[in-house]
């Protein structure tokens, strides 16, 4: 699949993120089911620990609109090598968005594309929440 204009939106999307503390702006584009693109960016606080990074605010956005079906998402940063969802967002995409294509952005605007699954190998999901106890 052709990810151009995901790419190019997720790289406009870095444009409105709010990083006045590390200057490390992201930006991410979601891609729905029936290809709607939903953006988002990072917005940093001075309390990091309630930052919110790209690919969980375009996600969060997603959903409080009803939207549940997705296809791939986009990241893009100002880095020399492709940057990758950090630990909270890729447990977020393979909870809400399942085994998507992830496509990685550096700032040369090079992309390389991974599912879900490489990125977050034996991920802990809903299901090991069934699974009765060995014991």
């Amino acid at each position: 699949m052709d990810y151009k204009l995901l790419v190019q939106k997720a790289i406009e999307a870095k444009q409105n993120a709010y990083a006045p503390y590390s200057n490390f702006r992201v930006g991410a584009a979601l891609l729905t089911e029936d290809d709607q693109i939903i953006t988002g960016c990072n917005v940093e606080i001075s309390s990091y620990s309630l930052t919110i990074c790209a690919e969980r605010n375009a996600i969060f956005k997603a959903y409080s609109d009803g939207i549940r079906k997705f296809k791939a998402i986009a990241v893009a940063a100002d880095t020399i090598d492709y940057i990758s969802p950090c630990g909270a967002c890729r447990q977020v995409i393979s909870d809400l968005c399942g085994d998507i294509d992830v496509i990685l952005i550096n700032g040369n605007n090079e992309t390389k594309i991974l599912r879900t699954q490489q990125l977050l190998p034996f991920a802990f999901t809903d299901k090991e929440l069934n699974k009765k106890d060995l014991s």
